[in-house]
């Protein structure tokens, strides 16, 4: 009988298991391991390095969108301020104050031109209102008009030879 020695802890094998079997090497693999652990180790530690500046990155990006985020919410409020501030000054009862603190009066009838050049109504001049001119405070520190002089009162001057004269008269 010839049979193949069995190898040490494998059974005999036969036909298409035989065949597969000489694929396989027959000795213990001496593949070199410390190449192979030494690039699954670097591979490792790149992928955390590479992850840690990553996350660093995301969270200087929140940072900054939380600072713009402020800012954004300080420029709106302020806009809003402003904004009322306009409206306040848009009212039609703070534009007739203070039209009438610069002096301004309302007008009077107005007048209009027809297409073909003609007057339709009969215009009226504005009522004159002789109020102190009282300038904004805008004006006032560019104003240069020197401020105005108080003349002698008649009533408190001493009366002349010629009115004192004739009483009665």
């Amino acid at each position: 009988m010839s049979r193949k020695p069995e190898l040490k802890g494998r059974p005999e094998l036969r036909g298409r298991a035989a065949r597969l079997a000489r694929l396989l090497p027959t000795g213990r693999a001496q593949a070199a391991r410390t190449p192979f652990v030494l690039l699954v180790v670097v591979l490792l530690g790149g992928g955390l390095i590479g992850l840690l500046v990553l996350n660093s990155a995301l969270s200087e990006g929140a940072f900054q969108l939380d600072d713009l985020q402020r800012e954004t919410k300080n420029l709106t409020d302020e806009e809003q301020a402003l904004q009322r501030d306009i409206d306040a000054y848009a009212a039609p009862d703070a534009l007739q104050r203070r039209a009438r603190e610069l002096g301004m009066v309302p007008g009077g009838d107005p007048a209009f031109l027809g297409p073909d050049g003609k007057v339709k109504g009969v215009p009226s001049p504005a009522a004159a209102v002789r109020a102190p001119l009282v300038l904004a405070p805008e004006a006032l520190a560019t104003a240069t008009v020197p401020p105005p002089t108080t003349a002698p009162d008649p009533a408190d001057a001493a009366p002349t030879p010629s009115s004192a004269s004739t009483p009665g008269r």
